[in-house]
């Protein structure tokens, strides 16, 4: 399915009068077994796009919620191999959630970038999001992944100068990312100053192409905001501090009943 399932998955979200949610885990917390339930558990819940996080050991825009949750993953063996090994099988069981894959550049260029792309989307990958890597450098990684059926996501920030906007929103196939603040990932308190204006200059740059919003959104409360400004929204360290702990069955129970509360903030 590729793009398409991601395209599919904001037209039906628009059409539903909602933004679309985006979950986001880090594969291998704690282990790849409890990621393929948690990503039934958030089909379930009503996600429409997933952002699987494949674990690093120097990651630049990750928070320390996510940061821990990436030495867990290691720590349990995980691979970007067995992360998309994972994905087939979940594919080969049923799971139609659509999955970008949030990643760092050094894993995918010791795969090969047209390697890396083919192996992707045969596993079921619909999208890539290699979050060091800046649209400048990317011809390559676009051209494999457009080979392959796979839609390219980028990120713009506050900072971001109209024509480096432009740029980003002409190299996105799926969607634009928009980082609401400056920093790296991790919950706050409110959604970021001047939000609604800086989303209206994204959204005007990125024209029919749709506009996530993410960093920052730590509950429905701030979910439902987002909503009302952009046509999706990533909620990432807000879910992934619920899987620490001794207990991965209890953490399972809090995703799942945090993910069916943002879920239901979408509706505009």
């Amino acid at each position: 399915m590729g793009k398409e399932r991601i395209v599919a998955a904001f037209t039906k979200a628009a059409a539903e009068g909602r933004a679309a949610f985006i979950p986001y885990l880090t594969a291998g917390d704690p282990t790849l077994e409890w990621t393929g339930r948690h990503l039934d558990a958030l089909a379930r819940a009503g996600a429409d796009v997933v952002e699987l996080g494949i674990p690093f050991s120097d990651p630049v825009a990750d928070g320390p919620v996510n940061q821990r949750a990436a030495e867990r993953g290691l720590a349990s063996g995980t691979t970007l191999s067995g992360v998309l090994e994972l994905l087939a099988a979940e594919r080969a069981a049923g799971l139609t959630l659509p999955a970008v894959l949030f990643t760092y550049a050094n894993p995918v260029a010791a795969l090969g970038w047209e390697g890396f792309a083919k192996r992707a989307a045969a596993s079921g990958a619909d999208g890539v999001l290699v979050v060091d890597l800046p649209v400048e450098e990317a011809d390559e990684h676009r051209a494999a992944c457009a080979a392959a059926g796979l839609a390219t996501v980028f990120l713009a920030a506050p900072t971001t100068d109209d024509a480096r906007l432009a740029a980003a929103a002409r190299a996105s196939s799926g969607f634009l990312y928009y980082v609401s603040r400056l920093g790296v990932t991790g919950a706050s308190a409110s959604l970021a100053a001047g939000a609604a204006e800086e989303l209206a200059r994204v959204k005007r740059a990125a024209g029919t192409l749709p506009v996530a919003y993410g960093f920052g959104v730590s509950d429905p409360e701030q979910a439902a905001a987002a909503a009302k400004l952009a046509d999706g929204v990533v909620v990432g360290s807000a879910l992934v501090r619920l899987l620490e702990g001794p207990d991965p069955a209890e953490g399972a129970r809090r995703l799942a009943e945090a993910a069916a509360a943002l879920s239901a903030a979408m509706r505009r």
